[in-house]
């Protein structure tokens, strides 16, 4: 009964709107349709700016936070504390005396100021050119601040250093570990024994003068029908080779 024709050049990007008018002549509604031009077809979206690359940037406000902690600590533990400093441009590091060992990680772990409630790891590093050849590193995560910390100490192959276990926990096996591959004692630990290696092994593999073959190798014995300890013996020996 009601027609409607929608001309248009562009009749294929008209939108159609469907619209209800009144007719006060009448008693009834007339429905028509509108055509609302949107633009040529052939227009391309806007293109996107190239993304750059992703480089990280030093937070110049959380160095200058960390740096400011850095001094609170040195000052609260002067005897302990011996430098403070930034490792990789914004991670703070702090150098303390062996004896220090429990004192620091007690503050760092109950002051209000640091709260490095969280162990992350524990490992060990030799410098055979030192006095001092073996330094054991401590890593920290204060959740509250959103900070992490490395405490470094050092020691020799005599010298044992505090285990830490009864303040953290979580470091008995690293400790352990670095026991078994370097050969550093921690008093009052409650379990230090050899976690990698077998229990007969000699020497600690990490050290810079541990060979590279070993002391003794293992073999299975089928006469003796189990596993034997035998000294190292090679085919024949290292050969040096000259630039190719």
């Amino acid at each position: 009964m009601f027609r409607s024709l929608v001309r248009g050049s562009n009749i294929s990007t008209a939108a159609l709107q469907l619209c209800r008018t009144s007719a006060p002549s009448a008693g009834y509604q007339s429905i028509r349709y509108q055509t609302t031009n949107t633009g040529n077809a052939t227009d391309k979206p806007a293109e996107k700016p190239p993304k750059k690359p992703t480089i990280w940037q030093r937070d110049e406000a959380k160095v200058e936070r960390l740096a400011n902690f850095g001094r609170y600590a040195a000052e609260c533990l002067p005897k302990f504390i011996q430098q403070v400093q930034f490792a990789s441009g914004d991670e703070l590091e702090l150098l303390i005396h062996p004896s220090g060992v429990l004192p620091v990680m007690s503050f760092l772990k109950g002051n209000h100021s640091a709260q490095f409630t969280n162990f992350l790891f524990a490992c060990g590093v030799d410098v055979p050119t030192r006095t001092s050849r073996f330094e054991v590193v401590y890593a920290l995560l204060s959740t509250r601040f959103n900070a992490r910390i490395r405490v470094r100490t050092y020691t020799d192959e005599i010298a044992p250093i505090e285990s830490i276990t009864k303040i953290f926990e979580g470091a008995e096996w690293y400790e352990r570990e670095i026991f078994d591959m370097y050969g550093v004692w921690f008093n009052n630990h409650p379990d230090l024994r050899r976690i990698l290696t077998d229990y007969g092994f000699e020497g600690h593999p990490f050290r810079k003068d541990f060979p590279l073959t070993g002391f003794n190798e293992v073999r299975y014995d089928p006469e003796l029908k189990r596993v034997v300890y035998e000294p190292t013996e090679l085919a024949q020996e290292f050969r040096k080779f000259g630039k190719i």
